[in-house]
């Protein structure tokens, strides 16, 4: 099947979907009514059942591979089994692996053929650590959506993405613009000599990375003020904003600071908040109640 992760994207954009529906299916929260015989059963089961729920209201769904290699071949075949099915019952919604793959090139080669070729995922997350070149066989993909890790949401991000990074002469005409305005944009603190990494990295993704336009990056709504900075640098570009509801991010302030010039761009992951809204047997129809709560917010804030 031929499918184009930016091109379905925009079409639930258009829509007004802007809700991403994280499927981290921790085997210990599944309610007992959705239980099977199997630990992949129980997993593959109880994600048909959300994704039967939610399939209309969402811009994409994101399930974390941690949640299915933690079950060895049975989780795997699980989440195997779960991109099949939305690709068969919700072929228009663009499927976004959560794996934050970070490795030498050859290696991503390998990561590229599973999250691609075996699992058949429309989008994966990145780290940035290894550098461009590493990444290249992702960012080869043209069909394909490559999330760069930027700003995340988890407390202890400031401790290295907060580092101010040195910028060489170069870094500056490429980040600020022409030489021959130095001195203007020194007068008005705009030509810099250091960045935050994260800024560092957005920039990287939007100016060097994205030739393919198939580049996206990831940031925490639990940072508003680095998501506004991160939007100013990467235009119109796709974010995926986790850290909404149990982690604490304000959802006004995610699509305050996140949505591009178009009013959309943003795609905004709810995981346990949506999945485990319910621990009856009613578990689907308050993901769906939730789901819906949120692209309700969302919108009243657009």
């Amino acid at each position: 099947m031929n499918r184009n992760f930016r091109s379905l994207l925009e079409a639930r954009w258009a829509e007004g979907k802007s809700v991403c529906g994280g499927l981290d299916s921790e085997f210990c929260k599944i309610p007992e009514s959705a239980r099977r015989q199997t630990t992949g059963r129980t997993i593959l089961n109880f994600n048909e059942a959300i994704i039967d729920a939610t399939k209309d209201a969402v811009c994409a769904y994101k399930p974390n591979v941690a949640f299915y290699e933690a079950y060895g071949e049975g989780g795997l075949r699980a989440l195997g089994e779960t991109i099949d099915y939305i690709q068969k019952y919700a072929p228009d919604v663009p499927v976004i692996l959560d794996a934050k793959f970070a490795d030498i090139g050859n290696t991503n080669a390998g990561y590229v053929k599973f999250a691609f070729e075996y699992l058949g995922a429309d989008a994966v997350t990145v780290n940035p650590y290894l550098g461009g070149e590493a990444l290249q066989p992702f960012l080869d993909c043209k069909d394909k959506g490559i999330f760069v890790l930027c700003r995340t949401s988890n407390l202890g991000a400031d401790e290295f993405q907060d580092r101010d990074v040195m910028l060489t002469d170069d870094d500056q005409v490429l980040f600020f613009g022409d030489e021959n305005k130095k001195e203007e944009d020194m007068e008005r603190e705009e030509w810099r000599s250091y960045l935050p990494l994260y800024q560092y990295v957005a920039y990287k993704v939007a100016r060097e990375w994205n030739e393919n336009n198939n580049c996206a990056v990831v940031v925490g709504a639990t940072y508003p003020g680095e998501l506004r900075e991160v939007r100013r640098i990467v235009g119109d570009m796709p974010i995926l904003i986790p850290g909404v509801g149990t982690q604490g991010g304000d959802v006004e302030k995610a699509v305050r600071e996140g949505k591009n010039s178009r009013g959309n761009g943003i795609i905004i992951n709810s995981s346990r908040g949506i999945i485990f809204a319910s621990n009856g047997a009613d578990f689907a129809e308050a993901a769906r109640r939730e789901t819906l709560k949120l692209h309700t917010l969302i919108n009243q804030y657009r």
